[in-house]
């Protein structure tokens, strides 16, 4: 299956597969490695829940990564660019569908579903790598960090995509979408435009705290389901 591009990184793969080694937590090989199927036998299925929990500690080490990322992101944009939380422009410019993690999801301790979890951060992030193209092209400063975080993200989004029953199940924007989001999101303004940065930075933020905290309750509590 062949999926749409996001972040703008394929021309540069090479570059960003080396800043993605750079960085001091990466994932190993075997963790974005496809799972094999299961059979019919009990000894067989046991083997792709086991791959799955192996995949889990890397994919907290990453989520705790991007987070971290993320944030530092959000406050060089403050410090560069006065663009802050309590800016007066936030309240009037937050228009954005930026992916959330709710109740709804089943990704709060409360009533946690794993399978339905996985499958909102997996269409989570896959959905976020429009925005993250964006604001690679936007904080210019920055762009060789967001590279690496896109195609980070986008690392992330398929491996915990593995982790779903049934992966078909994870939405993937299509060309069309992630093309349409893309021009309407670069018809903004200059200044508009850091303040879109800023909230994009912020949600994401958000978004991998909460992704987090999920993937970690089930790398210490639960097994994956097959």
């Amino acid at each position: 299956m062949k999926f749409p591009r996001g972040c703008d990184c394929e021309r540069d793969r090479p570059a960003a597969l080396l800043l993605l080694l750079l960085l001091p937590l990466l994932l190993s090989g075997a963790a974005a490695a496809p799972l094999p199927p299961a059979d019919s036998s009990g000894e067989a299925e046991l083997e792709p829940a086991a791959g799955r929990r192996e995949a889990l500690p890397d994919c907290v080490r990453l989520a705790r990564l991007l987070h971290a990322r993320a944030a530092q992101l959000q406050q060089e944009m403050c410090e560069k660019f006065t663009v802050c939380e309590n800016s007066m422009e936030m309240l009037v410019r937050n228009n954005l569908n930026l992916p959330k993690v709710t109740e709804e999801d089943g990704c709060m301790l409360a009533g946690f579903d794993e399978d339905k979890c996985l499958k909102k951060i997996s269409s989570g992030l896959y959905t976020f790598q429009t925005y993250l193209q964006y604001v690679q092209e936007t904080f210019v400063s920055e762009k060789q960090n967001i590279e690496s975080l896109c195609y980070s993200t986008e690392h992330l989004a398929r491996t915990i995509r593995q982790m779903v029953i049934n992966p078909d199940e994870v939405i993937i924007p299509d060309s069309a979408t992630q093309e349409s989001l893309h021009a309407k999101l670069k018809s903004d303004k200059t200044w508009i435009e850091k303040i879109t940065t800023h909230l994009i930075l912020r949600d994401f933020t958000s978004f991998m705290e909460k992704t987090v905290r999920a993937i970690r309750y089930l790398k210490n509590t639960r097994s994956i389901s097959v």
